[in-house]
């Protein structure tokens, strides 16, 4: 099928206000309605597989023998895929156009899923996902980029509102379909169903979309600012993990790849302002409100998605649940995320980003200071109530972090600016996941012996039982060692379910405390202009 393809000339309005000048579609082609539903169905497949896998986590543990590190690299490999080549993806689709970098993406996503589906070890798990990242981030700017194409002006807040609330409650769902699948098929399910649903989006594509291409599209890109920025993220997130998983935070090692991880954004950050090209037009940070959206995307991931990887040990482990019901539990928080955006993007229409953000952050840390509360007693209602809580307060943030970012970048670095939001969102995500699960490793190994002596065992402490305390779960095959009795393993079942739940309350701590911050940002927040200036750092 031939794509039509338009090249846009946005008017200039008045006071320097450029308004979007989509052509009207001509039956199914261009549409906005039908291109808004064609591309959430592949951002509902990206999103989704955000945190659909932490549900899963502990099945492909037990089947693929990997350590703590390993799970979050399965988070993180992707999750920091995402956020490196975000921007990158969003230059080619202003370059070659957003409705190619679409459907590649898409059809890219669809079979390194598959190809995780049929691995049988780790590393290929993890490689798979680091691919399922980058085909991921050609999808997520290019599907911003059509509906900005698509939609008159005074129709597009809406769409984009609809758009982050399937971003929101696809990334809170994950855990309640992962559950599902983990416990009556398998946890490749977890990955395989991405196929059927990718197929289903790249026929609607090809079917549906329009291509865009801006008129004054880049020509160049930036390879060195790629390779500096991936190296310097990447080498921040692997220095974190391994501080916490090996290394230690005093370790010449740790605080070496820290150190190379500051100087690698330091040279990233001067060589941008010298290229004609800039992966990230330094200047979009003069605006105030833009650089608090970005700062506020970066926490709030922080605080959930890091949060979010313990909450599913807790349930499986501590509650000892299995995966459909561990995904049931966390339904509260699904349920009030799909209830609530639409409720907070007209919020925020109204009245403006800054009251519905501020309040948003503030319920998600009192939610995390009271999931530090939840233990191994702790009923379904109250655990409902702190989800309930966190789902309340994320869905603003969901909502009104495209506006706040995109709406205060000029047209013409939009594209730039959609991705910088999810890029922040991701790098959010990968640094919490990375962050807490080394406070969570730290304390759980200064706590194990202690809690160990504590409890009054008559045997020594296996190092091997302080690492199944970072799950939060007594290895079952235990119960039939020589000599252990029912008592016994009781007792040490305690320990690990109370060393999981001091690592997991000192990492809502640092969560809840972030998300503090995260309010404090949002004051400085307001309603997009896009007015046009010069941003220097480059031309565009």
């Amino acid at each position: 099928m031939t794509s039509q393809t338009t090249v846009e000339k946005a008017p200039q309005g008045q006071g320097g206000v450029r308004e979007p000048g989509p052509v009207p579609a001509k039956g199914l082609r261009g549409h906005p309605w039908l291109t808004l539903f064609s591309v959430a169905v592949g951002v509902m497949m990206v999103a989704l597989d955000g945190t659909i896998v932490a549900i899963a986590n502990p099945a492909i543990q037990a089947d693929l023998g990997a350590s703590l590190d390993q799970l979050q690299w399965i988070t993180n490999g992707y999750l920091l895929a995402l956020a490196v080549a975000l921007i990158t993806a969003g230059k080619l689709g202003d370059r070659f156009g957003h409705r190619q970098t679409f459907l590649i993406g898409i059809a890219g996503f669809a079979a390194a899923s598959g190809a995780i589906g049929l691995s049988d070890s780790i590393a290929a798990v993890i490689a798979f996902r680091v691919f399922q990242g980058l085909f991921g981030a050609l999808l997520m700017p290019a599907a911003l980029g059509l509906l900005r194409a698509t939609f008159p002006a005074e129709k597009l807040n809406m769409a984009i509102g609809i758009w982050g609330m399937v971003i929101g409650a696809s990334t809170a769902g994950g855990p309640i379909l992962g559950g599902f699948l983990v416990e009556h098929v398998s946890w490749q399910s977890v990955f395989f169903i991405n196929v059927p649903v990718g197929v289903l989006a790249l026929v609607l594509g090809l079917v549906i979309l329009r291509d865009h291409r801006a008129e004054n599209a880049p020509r160049s890109f930036d390879v060195l600012g790629i390779v500096l920025l991936s190296s310097a993220m990447g080498l921040l997130v692997w220095s974190l993990i391994q501080a916490g998983a090996e290394w230690g935070w005093t370790s010449g090692n740790t605080w070496g790849c820290l150190l190379g991880s500051v100087v690698l954004f330091a040279v990233f950050a001067v060589w941008e302002t010298k290229v004609a090209e800039p992966l990230i037009p330094l200047g979009m940070f003069r605006s105030v409100p833009l650089s608090a959206g970005v700062v506020l995307m970066v926490l709030m991931a922080f605080a959930f998605m890091g949060g979010l990887f313990f909450v599913t040990f807790y349930l499986q482990g501590v509650k000892g649940l299995g995966p459909i019901d561990a995904g049931l539990r966390l339904l509260p928080l699904t349920a009030m995320m799909i209830v609530s955006s639409p409720l907070a993007g007209a919020l925020i229409t109204k009245f403006g980003p800054r009251v519905p953000l501020v309040g948003g952050m503030v319920c998600t840390a009192a939610a995390m200071f009271g999931m530090i509360t939840l233990s191994a007693g702790t009923s379904t209602l109250v655990m409902s109530l702190w989800f309930a809580l966190l789902g309340l307060g994320l869905a603003p943030v969901m909502v009104g972090a495209t506006e706040v970012i995109v709406g205060n970048a000029p047209l013409e670095l939009s594209g730039v600016a959609g991705g910088l939001q999810q890029a922040a969102m991701q790098v959010g995500g990968a640094l919490g996941t990375a962050v807490l699960g080394a406070v969570m490793a730290s304390k759980v190994s200064s706590s194990f012996e202690g809690n160990w002596k504590e409890a009054g065992i008559p045997v020594p402490a296996d190092p091997r039982l302080a690492e199944a305390a970072e799950f939060g779960m007594a290895p079952q095959e235990m119960a039939k060692a020589p000599g252990m009795t029912p008592d016994l393993f009781a007792k040490i079942s305690d320990v690990i379910h109370d060393t999981f739940l001091e690592g997991m309350g000192l990492a809502f701590t640092v969560a809840g405390v972030v998300a503090v911050v995260a309010a404090l940002v949002a004051t400085l927040t307001k309603r997009g202009e896009n007015v046009q200036e010069g941003m220097g750092g480059g031309h565009i």
